[in-house]
């Protein structure tokens, strides 16, 4: 099976990414609207269920077809039940990095290892209210956390300032530990909150409608990143 980006590759790192998230993307023309985002790091990959969450988006055929046009390697983010079951077939359809849900892994170590032997970066992510406490001691087996920065589910939402100190205790352990974890925020990215949150720690921005609403993508994602490194410590 043909892989995007080496381990190598994606091992690096790169500083600033910016993850547009394809649910504000036209599905419809979907292979143009990836060619628009060439510039970015990941497109972000959002896969809900209808159960984690409440709505449905689509499930791995679609994301094999995005994997196969796709000129950036995918981010995918699962939003579903039972990830322990489900999430390994998205590492093994190509996806650079897969990211299931903390509150739906019962064995989330053992998960992200499994994610890690097939060839994927592994990452864990959380809701606004869960807390990251219990990640602390366990940071370094995940490539990326995830704190969801509104409720998962819709796109378009506010975003909330209050998951910021979450994040700053990640990124404290982090630099504690020497860690090379990525620390991903995604919710109501925007040139207006961007800031907030590389501030507070992350170095990872899923952003949708702040790229897919821009008349030029590539000109938005150059933007937001810039704000971002501006703001990073």
């Amino acid at each position: 099976m043909d892989r995007v980006p080496s381990s190598d590759d994606l091992s690096r790192d790169i500083g600033t990414r910016i993850n547009p998230s394809i649910l504000a993307a036209d599905f419809v023309n979907m292979q143009s609207e990836l060619a628009r985002i060439a510039a970015a790091d990941f497109v972000h990959v959002d896969v809900m269920d209808n159960h984690f969450v409440p709505n449905l988006t689509f499930g791995p055929q679609m994301v094999q077809r995005i994997q196969a046009t796709s000129p950036i390697p995918l981010d995918v983010h699962l939003m579903i039940t039972d990830a322990d079951r489900w999430a390994p077939g998205y590492a093994e359809l190509g996806a650079a990095s897969v990211t299931f849900h903390l509150e739906a892994a019962q064995e989330p170590v053992a998960l992200a290892r499994r994610l890690r032997a097939i060839g994927a970066r592994a990452g864990v992510a959380v809701k606004p209210g869960t807390p990251v406490d219990g990640l602390l001691d366990v940071l370094d087996e995940f490539d990326q956390i995830l704190v969801m920065t509104v409720e998962p589910g819709f796109g378009g939402q506010s975003f909330m300032p209050e998951t910021m100190p979450k994040l700053r205790l990640l990124a404290e352990e982090a630099r504690r530990r020497g860690s090379s974890v990525w620390l991903q925020v995604d919710g109501g990215i925007g040139e207006s909150t961007i800031a907030q949150a590389a501030e507070a720690g992350a170095d990872t921005f899923v952003a949708g409608s702040a790229v897919f609403g821009a008349g030029d993508p590539s000109a938005a994602i150059a933007a937001l990143r810039a704000a971002a490194a501006a703001h990073r410590h």
